[in-house]
This record gives structure tokens, C-alpha cells and sequence, in this order.
């Protein structure tokens, strides 16, 4: 700190002498009022100062206060973010399996559905074979009823016919009753169908 206008210590020490050849030398009662008054001035600039000072330390202490009380502020928020980032990220780590599974299962339900489409075909095919080879079969016994029809008795060829016709009937049940399971097994895959695109559209929300 600079020392206040008008105040020199040498000017205190070195003062002008009364009189030259004494022992003691006197200083001027002007001189040494002058001082004085210039010295009381001076401590009251440092008082001025000081008080300054101090104004400027307290409001600084008080923002000093103030900072801190923010930054716990800021640092609570800080952690209840980083909570919550944490539980969204835990949210999407479940989100992302659970959609991972339900592609599974939607993969595996089609694979499924697949080889049922693939078993009704084959079915079919095999039952449209049979239906064939009875048409065949039946063709061929009534061109042997007929060759043989001088053979047989009328009474015979009667109970042939009948023969034929009960076979006939039979084979038509059986027929009507693999009809009826594959009926049953297109109804189960439709079922199936159905119960998989609330899965597939909840997959398809998920991505």
C-alpha cells in the first residue's frame, strides 16, 4: 500500500533546526504542527482504506458464500441426473432383450408355421395321390364287373356291386376324416397367425 499524499517519515526525522550551534536542537512548532496534522490525515486515509477493504473482503466472502451454495446445488442435480440416466439406460438395456426375444420367438413361431405349410402341402399332395389311385382302382373294378358280367350270376354280380360300393363308401369316410384334420390344421395354423401379430407389432414398436 502507498503512503498517503503529503506524509514522508524523513521529513519527520530530518526537521529544520531553530538555532545552529546548540546541543539541542528545536524544531519550529509550525513545523512540527504541520507534520502532525499531515500524519492524523494520513491515518485517517488508512482508516478509509482499511474500511474499503474490509466492505470489499465481506461482499467477496459473501459471494464466496454464495458460489458454494450454488455449486452444492448444481452438484445434487449433477447426481439426480446421473440416477436417472442410469435407470433410462438400464430401461433401454431391458427393452433391447426383450425385443432381441421376441424375435426369437416371432423367428422360431415362423419357422414353425413354415414346416406346417410345408406338412398341409405334402399332405395334400398325398391325399390328392390317394384320391387318384382310388379313382383308378375304382375304374378298374367296374371294367372287371363289367368284362365279368356274363361270368357271375345276377345274384353274384349284385353281391360284387355291393362289395364295391361298401369299399367305395369306406374309402370316401376315410377320405372325409383326413379332410377333416386338415380343416382342423389350416384353423390351428390360422389361430397361430393370429396370436403372433400382437407379438410382431410390439416387436416392430420396440425397434
Amino acid at each position: 500500500m502507498s503512503e498517503p499524499a503529503g506524509i514522508n517519515l524523513g521529513d519527520l526525522i530530518n526537521v529544520t533546526p531553530l538555532k545552529e550551534g546548540r546541543d539541542v536542537l528545536e524544531p519550529k512548532v509550525e513545523q512540527l504542527m504541520g507534520k502532525l496534522r499531515r500524519l492524523q490525515q494520513g491515518k485517517r486515509d488508512l482508516e478509509e482504506e482499511i474500511k474499503e477493504i474490509i466492505s470489499v473482503s465481506d461482499l467477496l466472502q459473501e459471494e464466496l458464500t454464495t458460489l458454494r451454495t450454488e455449486a452444492y446445488k448444481l452438484e445434487g442435480i449433477h447426481k439426480e441426473k446421473e440416477e436417472l440416466c442410469r435407470k433410462l439406460q438400464f430401461q433401454c438395456e431391458e427393452s433391447e432383450q426383450d425385443a432381441v426375444r421376441y424375435l426369437k420367438q416371432n423367428k422360431k413361431r415362423e419357422e414353425l408355421l413354415e414346416q406346417y405349410r410345408w406338412e398341409i402341402q405334402e399332405y395334400k399332395l398325398k391325399q390328392r395321390k390317394q384320391r387318384m389311385k382310388f379313382e383308378n382302382q375304382l375304374h378298374q373294378l367296374i371294367e372287371k364287373h363289367k368284362s365279368l358280367h356274363s361270368v357271375f350270376t345276377p345274384e353274384r354280380l349284385s353281391d360284387e356291386i355291393a362289395s364295391a360300393e361298401n369299399t367305395k363308401r369306406q374309402l370316401l369316410s376315410a377320405e372325409q376324416i383326413k379332410l377333416s384334420q386338415l380343416h382342423r390344421l389350416n384353423e390351428e395354423l390360422d389361430e397361430m397367425e393370429k396370436e403372433r401379430q400382437p407379438e410382431k407389432t410390439a416387436a416392430e414398436t420396440q425397434e
